[in-house]
C-alpha cells in the first residue's frame, strides 16, 4: 500500500518541479515513482533489509530521493513536498487529469485566476474566461470543458492496474488466516474490467465454529493497515474505505452456498439476470444461496454446478457480460480464451537508448525470467524527441548491439528482436526513412501527436500507416487514457477493413492507463479475422508484469490463443512479418 501512496507523492513532486519549469528533476521523479509503483516488495520492507543503500539500488531512485523515501517511512510525510503544497495551494493532481491542463498551465490558471480545484476551472471555462489567458484560445478552453465533462463520467472509479496489485496482497494476507478454507475476489475485478468501483471478497471457514471464526476474520480484515475507515463492522460482513480511497467488502458465507454466492456477486447484474431467467424457465430458482428446485438445493456448492444445472458449461469471469455468452453457452460454441501463460514474448518494450530505465540486456533477461522465448525492443524513432526518439544512425548502431547480444543469447533459445515504434505524423507517412525500418524485424507506428482532428482525417492518416508495407503493428489505436482521455474520433470498421486486407496487425496495450484496443473492439476485430497482438508498451523491466491486464482485456473480447500473434514461436512470428 505504502508503494501507490509515495509513488503518487513522487509524481506530484515532479508537476510541481515542472510547473516551475525545473529541468531534468522532474523527470527523476517521475522515473522513481514509476519503479516504486511497479515494485513487487514493499520499500518498508526494502529499507528495513538494507537502509539507504537498498532504496537507492531501486531503478531510477538516487541518494537525493532516497533520503526523501526514508523521511516518508519513518515520518509518514516529506517535509519538501508539504512545503511545494503550501506554496502552490492548488489540487493539482486534479486540476492536471484534465486533457489540456499541465502543470505550467495550472500554475498559470492559478496565478492569473485564482483556480484551485476543478470546480473553479468549469466555472471559469463556462464563462470563457480562460481562452483571453496568454497560451491558452478558444480551442484549449472547449478541451479543458471536454475534459472535465470526460472525468465526470468515470469519476469514483479506478484503474485495474491500479487495484489489483493490492487486491492480491490483501487476498495473500487473508489467506494466511487458519481459519479461512476458501476465499475469491468477485465482482468487477474477477471481471478484469479495466476499471472498477469497488471490491467485493467472499469467504468460507474451516471450522463449525462459524460465528467465532467469522468475527477473528473480521477483526484481522478492519484492522489492517491500508483501512482509512470501517463503514461498517459485523459478524458476517464487513465494509472498509483504503486509503487509496475505494471500498472493499468481505463476506463470510456458509460452505454449501460458495458457489452460488461467487456466481451472484462476481456478476455482471446483467449477466445475473439471463441466469436467473434461464433458471426459471428450468423450474428453478437461483439466488446468491443456492440452486433450488422446490424447497430442496441441486446446486451451489461450487460455481461450475451452478451451471451445470443450467446446461451451461462453467463460463469465464471475463466473459460474464451479458454480451451472449450465455446463449453462445447453450450452444456449446464459447470461446477458448486465450490463456494467462500462452504469451511467448512482448514485442513492444523500451530500452535506455530511447530513455526508457534499462538496457537492452537487463529488458532481455526481465523476458527470460517470464518465460518467454523472445523479446521485441521497440524504441521510440526521432519525431518524438521528449522520449529521446531514435534517428536513423541511432537506429542502426542500436541494432548492432542487439546482433552482438543475440550471438549471447542462442544457446539459451532466446532471441531479441529488431523493433521500433515509429510515429504517424498528422499526415499519416512515417517519421523515418523506409531504408532505416528495412533493416527491422518489425515495425509498430503509433500516433502521438495531433490527437483532436476530425473523424475523417484521423481515420484516413491511420489507414494510410497501414497501408505501409514496412509497418507490421499499429499500437494503441484508439488513444484513449482511462479516466483522463476518450478515444480520437475514428470509423473503426473502415480502418478494421484496412487492417485486413493489408495484414497489418492491432495492438492490445496492456498499460494500466490505456488497456487500448478496449474489449468490443477486440471482439469485431476477431469477428473479422484481424490479428493482434498483446504489448505491454514496458519503459521498465518491471512493467512487463502489465502483460496480464493485456490478457485478460483480450479474454474479455473473447480472444483466443490462435487471434494473438506473441503465442506463436518467434520463427512463426518473423515468417508473418516477412
Amino acid at each position: 500500500m505504502k508503494n501507490q501512496e509515495l509513488a503518487k507523492i513522487l509524481y506530484e513532486i515532479a508537476d510541481f518541479l515542472q510547473m516551475d519549469k525545473i529541468a531534468f528533476k522532474p523527470f527523476a521523479y517521475q522515473r522513481a515513482a514509476s519503479s516504486i509503483e511497479a515494485l513487487e516488495e514493499s520499500v518498508e520492507k526494502i529499507y528495513q533489509r538494507g537502509g539507504l543503500k537498498a532504496l537507492e539500488e531501486i531503478p531510477g531512485v538516487g541518494k537525493n530521493i532516497a533520503l526523501k523515501i526514508e523521511e516518508y517511512i519513518k515520518t509518514g510525510k516529506i517535509g519538501s513536498y508539504q512545503r511545494l503544497k503550501t506554496r502552490m495551494p492548488i489540487d493539482l493532481e486534479a486540476l492536471i487529469a484534465v486533457e489540456g491542463v499541465g502543470p505550467r498551465k495550472a500554475k498559470v490558471l492559478y496565478e492569473k485566476l485564482r483556480i484551485r480545484n476543478v470546480t473553479d476551472l468549469e466555472k471559469a471555462a463556462k464563462a470563457h474566461k480562460i481562452a483571453p489567458l496568454f497560451g491558452f484560445g478558444d480551442k484549449t478552453e472547449k478541451n479543458i470543458l471536454e475534459g472535465i465533462s470526460f472525468l465526470k463520467k468515470s469519476k469514483g472509479r479506478f484503474l485495474l492496474g491500479e487495484i489489483l496489485p493490492e487486491v492480491k496482497e490483501i487476498l495473500k494476507q487473508l489467506s494466511s488466516l487458519k481459519e479461512i478454507e476458501q476465499i475469491s475476489v468477485a465482482g468487477s475485478v474477477r471481471r478484469m474490467k479495466e476499471t472498477i468501483g469497488d471490491v467485493d471478497i467472499l469467504a468460507t471457514v474451516k471450522t463449525s465454529q462459524r460465528t467465532a471464526s467469522a468475527s477473528k476474520i473480521m477483526d484481522f480484515f478492519t484492522s489492517l493497515p491500508y483501512v482509512a475507515k470501517i463503514w461498517v463492522k459485523g459478524s458476517t460482513k464487513s465494509s472498509v474505505r483504503t486509503k487509496e480511497g475505494f471500498d472493499i467488502d468481505l463476506r463470510v458465507v456458509q460452505k454449501k452456498s460458495y458457489g452460488s454466492a461467487l456466481q451472484y456477486f462476481t456478476g455482471s447484474k446483467e449477466h445475473n439476470i439471463t441466469t436467473r431467467r434461464l433458471a426459471i424457465e428450468k423450474g428453478l430458482k437461483l439466488n446468491e444461496y443456492g440452486v433450488f428446485k422446490g424447497k430442496k438445493m441441486v446446486a451451489g456448492w461450487n460455481e461450475e454446478g451452478v451451471y451445470r444445472v443450467l446446461g451451461l458449461p462453467w463460463i469465464e469471469p471475463e466473459l460474464r457480460e451479458d454480451q451472449g455468452e450465455v446463449e453462445a453457452g447453450l450452444k456449446k460454441q464459447l470461446p477458448r480464451l486465450i490463456g494467462y501463460k500462452d504469451i511467448k514474448g512482448d514485442l513492444h518494450c523500451h530500452s535506455d537508448w530511447d530513455g526508457g530505465e534499462n538496457s537492452i540486456k537487463e529488458m532481455a533477461e526481465a523476458a527470460l525470467s517470464k518465460g518467454y522465448d523472445y523479446i521485441g525492443i521497440a524504441d521510440h524513432t526521432k519525431y518524438l524527441k521528449i522520449e529521446h526518439g531514435l534517428d536513423e544512425k541511432q537506429l542502426a548502431k542500436r541494432n548492432k548491439e542487439i546482433d552482438k547480444l543475440n550471438v549471447s543469447y542462442a544457446s539459451k533459445n532466446f532471441k531479441i528482436l529488431k523493433g521500433c515504434e515509429a510515429n504517424i505524423l498528422s499526415d499519416g507517412s512515417i517519421d523515418i526513412k523506409d531504408e532505416a525500418l528495412a533493416e527491422l524485424d518489425y515495425v509498430i507506428a503509433g500516433i502521438h501527436s495531433s490527437f483532436h482532428i476530425g473523424r475523417e482525417e484521423m481515420t484516413e492518416r491511420i489507414i494510410k500507416a497501414i497501408k505501409n508495407p514496412h509497418i507490421d503493428i499499429i499500437s494503441h489505436l484508439t488513444g484513449r487514457l482511462l479516466k483522463k482521455r476518450d478515444e480520437y474520433l475514428v470509423d473503426f470498421d473502415k480502418i478494421l477493413k484496412a487492417a485486413k486486407q493489408y495484414g497489418t496487425i492491432l495492438e492490445i496495450n496492456s498499460q494500466p492507463i490505456r488497456l487500448d484496443l478496449n474489449d468490443s473492439k477486440i471482439r469485431k476485430a476477431k469477428e473479422l479475422g484481424v490479428k493482434m497482438v498483446i504489448d505491454t508498451d514496458a519503459h521498465e523491466k518491471s512493467q512487463m508484469k502489465f502483460i496480464e491486464l493485456g490478457i485478460a482485456q483480450a479474454r474479455r473480447g473473447w480472444a483466443e490463443k490462435e487471434d494473438i500473434i506473441n503465442t506463436q514461436p518467434v520463427e512463426k512470428l518473423l515468417k508473418l512479418f516477412r
